[in-house]
């Protein structure tokens, strides 16, 4: 440790997600009204803030409202309010029927909210916390939790720039930075590197079911000035993934002629033949979605895992020294399919914990305000009221889980009183390959379907070749020798980048993985049947680069 730099501050936040930034924003806010000087210093492993920001995304403002009340006099990205929400289940590829209003849970309905790309919402936020006097490093990744001689958080380490492949030093090595800092804030996202090992350090997860997730791929379309409809909104259910998987498609109208379309997949899935992409390329096929997409260029293409658990798999947020907020605890709302506002609340609550703390004359090493300021909170009282909404659709299904759903949401407003839980993690729900037959994906045609490498393309997704790999086999022997003949290595296909291959090399099957195509979603560490692959933060900057995502 005497060989790195070390920077001092008070507060050191890890993410430049709307979490993290919202955390900024408000500490510094709340220092000028107590007029107190408080350090904050805000690092993200994208080239810059927002290129690994990858969201559907249509948000619900009111978080924003309470961080900045004049945020449209301010020239918050938030352009294109919702003027028509559609909910559609699909029969098969070419039937679908549309649902009535009255037959949709009203915690999905979208009056009031906002299709945006939250990307530029986390540019423009940004800009916000550096104007307050935030310290904002993009192209630095914290690779290592930094513990003081009592087990507290006392920071982060950033990434050692410039090894080589072999694990050499090279010529521009540099060594990376301890940040240390009064409290630590970890805002990663879904998966965090480092939240996942905090949460297995200090056992935050004892006493919540495993968290679940799904797989959330996304493209960004240019289309045809007489088809843009801004302020659409349409989700479906049902055909492609059918019984094979939960999940559900999206298609939304943004501004400037531009579409977004995606498929989210549940990782619980259990037939290791199923290959989430190529479920979303035939996706694009379906006459309801077709239309929209006809005539238009492809122009940006993204994945991303989403912790979709619920209050069930909500571990404790907090920890000697730091605090776990937004998806990196898993605080989306499953009910509302959305996870913005709630990470910004939970950001804007560990801001006033803290400020409270460095304020007070004896601040505390744990910040227990903060759980019991979030359980007070609306998105406290959100996440109760859809505490059931996950492991019921896993229980009984889309179908029924959703009228069930219904009932309880709009009846009971969640008040129901069963308790339904889903302890059976993603990974360990995949079924032997005997037990299923091979799916045959069509060819893709180029015009709506396309195939991995040349999406991988389009999300800008770069590493440098010599470096080590960011994904860590702790068994390389394990995926021919156990998963190619148990699952036939799944993943080939959960992967939505051809980042894993099975290739044949002097007549044996070899286990081929191409990091430079990995776009950071985080499937590979979720679902790996023996759990053998860790993820792990590559060089600063690092991964894709998206636009307007």
């Amino acid at each position: 440790m005497s060989e790195r730099e070390v920077m001092e501050f008070d507060v050191v936040i890890v993410g430049g997600g709307p979490a993290g930034l919202s955390s900024a924003c408000r500490i510094m806010q709340l220092a000028q009204e107590q007029e107190k000087e408080i350090s904050v210093c805000l690092v993200e492993k994208g080239s810059e803030i927002g290129a690994h920001i990858l969201s559907g995304a249509v948000v619900d403002p009111i978080a924003l409202e309470e961080l900045y009340p004049n945020w449209k006099a301010l020239g918050a990205p938030l352009n294109t309010e919702v003027k028509l929400d559609e909910l559609h289940w699909l029969h098969d590829d070419k039937v679908s029927r549309q649902f009535s209003n009255w037959m949709i849970p009203k915690t999905m309905h979208n009056e009031g909210n906002y299709v945006i790309s939250l990307g530029n919402l986390c540019r423009w936020l940004a800009e916000k916390a550096e104007e307050l006097g935030v310290e904002v490093f993009p192209g630095f990744t914290a690779a290592t939790v930094a513990y003081d001689d009592s087990g507290r958080v006392e920071g982060v380490i950033t990434g050692d720039m410039g090894i080589a492949a072999d694990g050499t030093e090279k010529d521009s090595y540099m060594p990376g930075m301890l940040l240390k800092a009064k409290y630590t804030i970890f805002a990663e996202g879904c998966r965090g590197h480092l939240g996942k090992q905090l949460i297995q350090h200090f056992g935050l997860d004892k006493d919540a079911d495993p968290q679940h997730y799904g797989l959330g791929i996304k493209e960004l379309w240019d289309v045809p000035a007489e088809q843009s409809k801004p302020g659409t909104v349409i989700h479906t259910a049902g055909w492609p993934l059918g019984n094979e998987a939960g999940g559900g498609g999206f298609l939304y109208h943004l501004e400037n002629n531009q579409v977004v379309v995606g498929l989210i997949t549940d990782l619980n899935y259990k037939n290791p033949f199923l290959s989430p992409y190529d479920e979303f390329q035939r996706y694009k096929h379906h006459p309801l979605i077709a239309k929209h997409l006809q005539g238009g260029k492809r122009v940006s293409y993204g994945a991303r895992a989403i912790a979709k658990g619920g209050l069930r798999s909500l571990p404790e947020m907090v920890f000697e020294g730091g605090l776990l907020i937004g998806c990196d605890a898993g605080t989306l709302n499953p009910g509302k399919i959305k996870g913005t506002h709630t990470a910004m609340k939970t950001g804007l609550l560990a801001a006033e914990s803290i400020v409270n703390a460095l304020l007070g004359e004896n601040p505390p090493s744990k910040l227990t305000d903060f759980t019991e300021a979030f359980n007070a909170s609306w998105v406290g009282k959100e996440l109760q009221q859809t505490r059931n909404f996950v492991p019921v659709m896993h229980k009984l299904g889309t179908f029924f889980g959703g009228a069930y759903n219904w009932v309880d949401q709009n009846l009971c407003s969640g008040s129901l009183p069963f308790n339904f839980t889903d302890v059976v993690p993603d990974y360990a729900s995949l079924e032997l390959a005997e037990k299923h037959q091979k799916i045959v994906y069509p060819k893709p045609d180029g015009l709506l379907s396309f195939d991995k490498l040349s999406s991988v393309f389009l999300s800008n997704t770069n590493h440098d070749e010599d470096q080590p790999s960011h994904l860590k086999l702790t068994d390389k022997d394990i995926p021919i020798q156990k998963n190619l003949p148990m699952y036939d290595e799944p993943a080939q296909r959960y992967c939505p980048a051809g980042v894993y291959e099975v290739v044949e090399k002097e007549g044996e099957s070899v286990f081929q993985v191409n990091s430079q195509n990995c776009v950071h979603c985080k499937t590979c560490d979720i679902k790996d049947p023996s759990q053998n692959i860790t993820w792990v933060v590559p060089e600063g900057t690092g991964g894709p680069n998206y636009p307007n995502m």
